[in-house]
């Protein structure tokens, strides 16, 4: 399904995949980015399997397509993923993320998934990498052989970098998931379900950091919304202009 030039897809990935496959997800915050970055914008394009991670999406879908779609965060795929390597006992690789909060992923991950073997892997903490920091962060992962690799570096820094690395990873499943490396080693609280299914995720996440989610929400929110409306009724992008 198109949704605002994205091709967005409405189920979780069938498994096992054919190719090499690359899931992303979308939300009126990154989508307002990409319309700035254009090599964000290509790597989102580029993927295999783009999720509507936000009420904005499925929002979106229902004002310019007249379809309802539902929600799929990173946090469903993540545990969709985990779920099917438990079955297969299958290998994955966590990528980003500092140290402590990898041992806190692979400790509770290997409880709860015993059938799975884990490696992690801390790559520097910069905005930028550099060809040598990239091969390395390629060569933990190709070493290790994974069925799955998950990567939470945050937007739009992970999906770029997956995009350029593609060819180069030995790997079945990319998965970007950002937050989701801290909701589940536990040191950012995921809101409760009553949020989540009430579609308002957002608000408590907001309310408890309003600084760090300030242009997310106060920003981008808006944009996203004006985006929507105008090329509903306008037929045009504002954001392209």
């Amino acid at each position: 399904m198109k949704v605002l030039d994205y091709d967005i897809v409405t189920s979780l990935p069938k498994l096992p995949v054919q190719k090499k496959t690359v899931i992303n997800t979308i939300n009126p915050h990154s989508y307002c980015i990409a319309e700035q970055d254009n090599e964000f914008k290509t790597a989102l394009l580029g993927s295999d399997f783009l999720l509507p991670d936000g009420v904005g999406i499925v929002w979106a879908s229902k004002m310019l397509r007249h379809e309802k779609v539902n929600k799929i965060a990173g946090y469903d795929v993540f545990i969709h993923l985990l779920q099917y390597l438990e079955q297969i006992k299958g290998k994955c690789f966590f990528l980003g993320a500092s140290q402590e909060a990898l041992n806190l992923i692979k400790a509770k991950a290997l409880l709860e998934y015993p059938n799975v073997t884990i490696e992690l892997y801390s790559p520097p903490f910069k905005d930028k990498f550099s060809e040598d920091d990239s091969a390395e962060m390629c060569r933990q992962v190709n070493d290790f052989k994974p069925d799955v690799l998950f990567v939470g570096m945050t937007a739009p820094k992970q999906e770029k970098w997956v995009h350029a690395h593609k060819e180069a990873l030995n790997v079945d499943i990319t998965c970007c998931i950002g937050a989701v490396f801290d909701f589940y080693a536990g040191t950012v609280k995921r809101p409760s379900q009553f949020w989540i299914s009430s579609g308002l995720e957002w608000l408590p996440r907001f309310v408890k950091d309003p600084v760090r989610l300030a242009k997310r929400n106060l920003v981008s929110t808006p944009k996203f919304i004006f985006e929507v409306l105008s090329r509903k009724f306008f037929k045009r992008s504002l954001l392209s202009n």
